[in-house]
């Protein structure tokens, strides 16, 4: 393939790329329009776990998600400043790095990730799911917007287990302190239908979405489980599950993913398209997004495709079977809220990667423990020992951050990254000999 060819890859998108940038313009355009005045809408702040899209848009709301405005201010080389502002105030180095690069946004004119202000929440909706610090996080956006905060708290599932109880003390969260406390902030009751019929266009982007996920399993693989999928989930993750929009989205990219498979394609990569696959790598952990491109190379040019990954599924384990329900509204949304991957105690995420490495024949899995993100890292040297014995597969662990330059070591990574893919040569080359 040419050079010029090779550049070509690089910069074309597809049309379902196209259609996530106009979505995700369209919804900060409306935002600002609240920002600005020129629109009335509430704006509720809430997070990726866990969260609750489709009820705030059963009421006429707009979500603001931070930790995603937090990657995107990572993506474009602006969390850096962020972050020492937010540290200037006096919150320390090991704080989470979306925290503070969030409240140094906020210091800073809270401009969004398009370029547009951010307007105030009209409430701080906190689902608790596995991480303590979005409750600190809240607590502090609390005191700088003084607007009301609702909590609902979601029972950890340290055995993977979810029993009726655990069920009940949600719906009973949503029924007397939720949903009232979203009607007095909306003006108007919740209009329950509206709520089943954005559930039951959840339902149908999530079918396709798990489509996607498991396309992995062909060789070779269609899609990156990893760099790519952070692009495909962000739809369903963030503003957009219960839309219209999230359904064509979805169906679009499902068809183009079949089309791949078809022709026997793999994913594009930063440096083209990665048809010749010589690694399929598990990954757990978040990505590193202020040298997202730069990690991603790091893979590619190694002729790695990461075929699954625990960070995709921080919003949903769809492939486990979850959809939402629509005949069951409430109690669909504790099921959901349960069922996120940061409310999982190790045991379960240990047996959800083992399943994941066999079920998409992966030859490697890696850890990328993030410095500042305790909801992962607590724990994953367990989860690489335990898996090498389970599996037989080997492991590999790098360290860097969510959104701090300064914790992403490229001379480190990369030379631990090239280390690890030659051992696993190493190791295809003695299994064939």
């Amino acid at each position: 393939m040419s050079q010029n060819q090779q550049a070509h890859l690089r910069v074309a998108k597809e049309p379902s790329q196209e259609r996530q940038k106009r979505m995700i313009g369209d919804h900060f355009d409306r935002l600002a329009s609240v920002a600005d005045g020129t629109c009335d809408e509430k704006v509720v702040y809430t997070f990726v776990p866990g969260n609750l899209t489709e009820l705030i848009g059963a009421f006429g709301m707009l979500p603001v998600l931070p930790e995603i405005n937090a990657l995107q201010s990572g993506m474009r080389q602006q969390s850096a400043g962020y972050i020492a502002e937010a540290e200037k105030s006096g919150h320390s180095e090991d704080v989470c790095t979306y925290v503070k690069c969030d409240l140094g946004m906020l210091k800073s004119g809270n401009v969004g990730p398009t370029g547009t202000r951010l307007p105030r929440p009209d409430l701080l909706l906190l689902s608790y799911t596995g991480c303590f610090t979005f409750m600190k996080w809240f607590e502090l956006l609390r005191e700088e917007y003084k607007c009301p905060v609702v909590m609902l708290h979601v029972p950890y599932q340290p055995d993977g287990v979810v029993t009726p109880a655990m069920r009940k003390y949600i719906v009973d969260q949503l029924e007397t302190v939720v949903i009232p406390a979203m009607e007095r902030i909306a003006g108007k009751k919740l209009d329950r239908d509206a709520l089943s019929e954005r559930l039951a266009r959840s339902a149908q982007a999530e079918d396709d979405l798990v489509a996607v996920w498991e396309s992995a399993r062909h060789r070779p693989s269609p899609i990156d489980g990893y760099f790519g999928g952070v692009y495909y989930i962000g739809p369903i993750f963030s503003a957009f599950r219960g839309t219209e929009d999230a359904v064509a989205y979805y169906c679009e990219l499902r068809a183009e993913v079949e089309g791949r498979i078809a022709r026997g394609e793999g994913p594009t990569t930063p440096d083209g398209r990665l048809d010749d696959q010589r690694h399929r790598i598990v990954v757990e952990g978040p990505p590193n997004w202020t040298s997202f491109n730069e990690f991603w190379r790091m893979f590619s040019r190694e002729h790695a495709v990461v075929v699954s990954s625990t960070y995709t599924r921080v919003g949903g384990l769809y492939d486990h079977g979850f959809r939402h329900d629509p005949k069951n509204p409430i109690e669909t949304l504790a099921d959901y809220c349960l069922g996120c991957y940061t409310n999982l105690g190790l045991p379960t995420r240990i047996d959800y990667i083992e399943q994941t490495i066999r079920t998409y024949e992966a030859d490697g899995f890696l850890i990328n423990s993030v410095k500042s993100c305790n909801s992962f890292s607590a724990g994953q040297l367990l989860i690489l020992r335990e898996l090498e014995k389970r599996t037989g597969v080997p492991g590999g662990f790098i360290e860097s951050d969510l959104v701090d330059p300064r914790y992403f070591a490229k001379a480190n990574i990369d030379n631990r990254l090239q280390s690890y893919f030659q051992m696993l040569d190493a190791r295809r080359l003695r299994h064939a000999a």
